[in-house]
């Protein structure tokens, strides 16, 4: 059968729910992002306390968000590009082993009572590294490693995380009660080595002798090994997302994170319970539950108009939580940011990824990556360093509104450029 408003072509079948996730390198990969994402996860949430019990300085947490994606900021494009040229998995094992470096730091000195501000300041420094070395890595690795399309590849990649960012505070509160600090961490970097483990095997079917796009190896004389103009509609959805994300992360960012022991103190639950450990995993429940219904129904199609619509509505719901005085409000506000901050930003991801030409694929997400990630340093300040002297609660609710505006320019902007000439 054919369809004649398609040209007599066969209508298309409807994509698979969760299609990436049918092929068997992918669950493999999958598994093994959602573990280090936890073992991250697990650090953040035992550290942070500790970080806030001895020296009880939000300072010292606006640095946390600085060390953490400065690097990013800095060195997202130059990891993007070794990932073109060289084995991926390598360099996401670079990043495992500083992982692994950070947590057995921070496991002994809580261990021994020896940590100073100093030492922890080394430690989140080390910790973010570590990072620039995995999140382009593992990004150009998923895009490149199968023939199936990208838009199937992005759901493992998001679901990965969230997963992991949903496990981790509840594993992290566990280890916190159950083991300790010291001995929390310790057992953290276990988790981080079998991470490194998994990336000894390839997580898909392609041939090791193949060459790679980006490599010095790419067909000469193709017409799609050329990138696209700077007035192309491709490149200006991939400019445009680019921005979203770097002003999103200016602004906001997951600046409150490293402040969420004052936010839980300031909500009632100052003890290092099962409470404390619910405010970190509620925005990723809502980010994992965002991810679900949109892979499994087909909703939201990635558009930059309907990426910035969600992401207005999320500087709403952060300037909620951060006026928020009840903890069961703080939860069910803290689940919609994550399922906002989810369908955005998986969206602006998405539409990168469809664009990026194939020869500078690596390079492409490293910028996106610098933008989406390395900004986030600056909210270090914007949420962090400020909320020292204002406050977190003042802070974190006007930079989400300094955001919204910035958005609705962005929006406009978009809107008028995307009218037919």
């Amino acid at each position: 059968m054919t369809d004649p408003q398609q040209g007599g072509r066969a209508p298309t079948a409807p994509p698979q729910s969760f299609a990436a996730l049918r092929h068997p390198g992918y669950r493999a990969y999958f598994a093994g992002s959602a573990l280090a994402m936890m073992a991250d996860s697990i650090e953040h949430v035992i550290s942070y306390w500790i970080i806030f019990q001895k020296f009880h300085s939000p300072a010292l947490g606006g640095f946390a968000m600085l060390s953490h994606w400065l690097p990013f900021l800095f060195f997202s494009v130059l990891s993007g590009a070794l990932a073109d040229r060289f084995d991926p998995r390598r360099l996401i094992q670079i990043g495992m082993a500083l992982f692994m470096i950070a947590s057995l730091g921070w496991g002994v000195l809580f261990l021994t009572g020896k940590l100073e501000m100093w030492h922890a300041a080394a430690l989140l420094v080390i910790h973010g590294f570590a990072g620039v070395f995995w999140h382009p890595s593992a990004q150009l690795l998923i895009t490149t490693s199968s023939e199936r399309p990208i838009s199937e590849r992005g759901a493992p990649v998001r679901h990965a995380r969230y997963l992991g960012l949903l496990f981790g505070p509840a594993v992290g509160g566990v280890f916190l009660l159950a083991f300790g600090p010291a001995y929390g961490l310790l057992l953290n970097a276990l988790i981080y080595l079998r991470s490194y483990c998994g990336c000894g095997r390839r997580p898909t079917g392609r041939a090791s002798g193949k060459a790679r796009p980006g490599r010095c190896g790419r067909s000469r004389g193709s017409a799609t090994s050329s990138p696209p103009s700077a007035t192309s509609p491709e490149s200006r959805t991939i400019v445009s997302m680019i921005l979203l994300a770097g002003v999103t992360s200016f602004f906001v960012g997951n600046g409150y994170q490293p402040q969420m022991p004052e936010f839980a103190h300031d909500l009632g639950h100052g003890d290092p319970d099962l409470s404390y450990s619910m405010l970190l995993a509620a925005d990723a429940a809502g980010a994992l539950f965002a991810g679900f219904i949109l892979e499994s129904r087909g909703l939201l199609q990635a558009k930059p108009r309907t990426a910035l619509l969600l992401a207005m509505l999320w500087c709403c719901a952060i300037g909620g939580f951060a006026a928020s005085t009840s903890y069961a409000l703080a939860l069910a506000i803290l689940f919609v940011v994550g399922f906002l901050e989810l369908s955005f930003n998986a969206m602006a991801q998405t539409l990168v990824q469809l664009h990026a030409p194939a020869p500078i694929r690596g390079r492409v997400i490293g910028l996106y990556i610098l933008s989406g990630l390395g900004m986030r340093a600056f909210s270090g300040v914007t949420v962090g360093i400020i909320g020292g002297l204002i406050g977190i609660h003042w802070s974190l609710a006007l930079s989400a509104m300094a955001l919204l505006a910035v958005i609705i320019g962005l929006f406009a902007f978009t809107l008028r450029r995307a009218r037919p000439t």
